[in-house]
């Protein structure tokens, strides 16, 4: 039996003898192949930045490259794969089997030795073969069924809600980056004036202590100018010390390593230009994509409902079986002679009694959905109290740009008449110092006041849903 089995086994192929270092080649190119494929996708993508990038380049590289953005996208991608294994159920369904069965016993039945005599005895009869091997083939074809036709009504819905959830995530980014980098330039125009100021103070102090030491001015002159300047230095020194950790939140928000270098290009005036919004226009709840989304959620609930409402419904498919049976006593002739057999029919399974699960499961999707509307309704009111916060911080902050703007203006006339009027010896020092105060005190609030214009201004959009972006990234 042993040498029938081996006489039919296929003879060693030609590709077996290739030499150990062909193998070795071989193995090595495939570990390549799988270690390139399984590298992380954390490379930029797109465009790299710019050495001195400006707003828009910043925003369009986080829609690109930040990962909660990439996550959502291969959120898309999944449930895109998702659909499609629901939808493969419509296709025509087919497997192949092969199964060899060797009977080391054959079974046996005991049979009247003749049919028509009952008292001729009984025998062993033993039926079958030795070998017996099968190659089949069924297919099958759905033709109804409430499951998959609730896969193929939610196909639009479901993709929907995902883009709109990838949608949502780039709205954050937009929103957060921009803070982030009206943050810096903050920062760095603070930090611009208080250079400035250091300056200023150091020819004070230079001033002083020369008019001092030759007995014009008073000690005290001299030492209100020092602590003057060493509060602005300290200040400075503040600032210095927390914009790279500022740098660092606007590089963690655009998706770039912590490693790379970022350096920025903005326009002060510009941004000036660009604190001024309608604040006459009507708030309209369908352009928030958080509405949208929950619009998204109850459609796919109503798929839901009507998919246990018709839950009573048959599924029905037809099918198709082909089998080729061998059988044989001798192994090596096995597969010399086949007898096939086929069949084809419809299968129409109904369900008649679930305990009420359906039901049940009909009555809790039902409150799901006025869940739904609860939700619709509490979000309507929390996006109508954002946008009237939003606006109204928006319209003080701006009433306070052009106030402090003012004074800026006006701190620099003081500054600048009280200065000379002290070289004429008619005003003290502390008038100087004074002014000098105010006058630092107006420039670094009117960054401020425009910082928090550009950001109620972004919250504003966002409560509008204004907020926009290139759909494509």
């Amino acid at each position: 039996m042993i040498q029938d089995v081996l006489g039919i086994m296929p003879r060693p192929l030609h590709w077996l003898r290739i030499s150990p270092r062909h193998w070795l080649a071989a193995l090595a190119m495939l570990l390549v192949l799988h270690g390139a494929s399984a590298q992380p996708t954390t490379a930029p993508v797109g465009q790299p930045l710019p050495a001195n990038a400006t707003l828009d380049q910043c925003v369009e590289f986080a829609l690109r490259n930040q990962p909660l953005v990439r996550q959502s996208q291969l959120d898309e991608r999944i449930a895109d794969r998702n659909i499609r294994i629901g939808l493969s159920y419509w296709l025509p369904q087919i497997n192949g089997t092969g199964v060899y069965t060797r009977n080391i016993q054959l079974q046996a039945s005991v049979l009247p030795v003749d049919f028509t005599d009952p008292a001729a005895g009984q025998r062993i009869v033993r039926f079958g073969l030795k070998n017996v091997s099968t190659v089949g083939l069924q297919a099958t074809q759905l033709l109804y069924s409430n499951d998959v036709l609730r896969a193929a009504r939610s196909v639009r819905a479901t993709r929907l809600n995902y883009a709109q959830t990838t949608a949502l995530n780039k709205i954050d980014v937009v929103t957060n980056v921009s803070k982030a980098f009206y943050d810096i330039l903050l920062t760095e125009e603070q930090l611009r004036i208080l250079l400035e100021v250091l300056q200023r103070q150091e020819r004070q102090v230079r001033d002083a202590k020369a008019q001092y030491e030759v007995g014009i001015a008073d000690k005290t002159d001299f030492l209100r100018a020092d602590i003057s300047l060493k509060n602005a230095a300290a200040q400075r020194r503040s600032l210095v010390a927390a914009l790279p950790g500022k740098y660092a939140t606007l590089k963690q928000l655009m998706g770039i390593e912590a490693g790379n270098n970022l350096a920025l290009k903005y326009d002060t005036l510009e941004m000036v230009r660009q604190t001024l919004l309608d604040t006459t226009v009507q708030l309209a709840y369908e352009k928030r994509v958080e509405i949208q989304q929950l619009q998204t959620q109850k459609q796919l609930q109503r798929y839901t409902i009507d998919y246990y409402r018709f839950g009573f419904l048959p599924s029905l498919s037809s099918y198709y079986n082909y089998n080729r049976v061998y059988q044989d006593n001798d192994f090596s002739e096995l597969y010399k002679q086949a007898f096939p057999n086929q069949q084809a029919g419809l299968q129409l399974a109904l369900p008649i009694f679930t305990g009420t699960r359906r039901l049940q499961n009909l009555k809790i999707a039902e409150l799901q959905d006025e869940q739904l509307d609860l939700t619709i309704f509490d979000a309507k009111n929390q996006i109508n109290s954002e946008f009237e916060q939003a606006m109204g911080a928006y319209k003080g902050s701006l009433n306070e740009f052009y106030t402090i703007e003012q004074n800026v203006a006006e701190a620099k006339e003081v500054y600048r008449i009280l200065n000379l009027q002290y070289r004429e010896g008619l005003r003290t020092f502390l008038d100087v110092i004074i002014a000098e105060t105010d006058l630092r005190t107006a420039q670094l609030n009117y960054y401020n006041a425009l910082f928090n214009v550009l950001s109620t201004k972004l919250d504003v959009q966002r409560a509008l849903g204004n907020i926009t972006f290139n759909q494509n990234q």
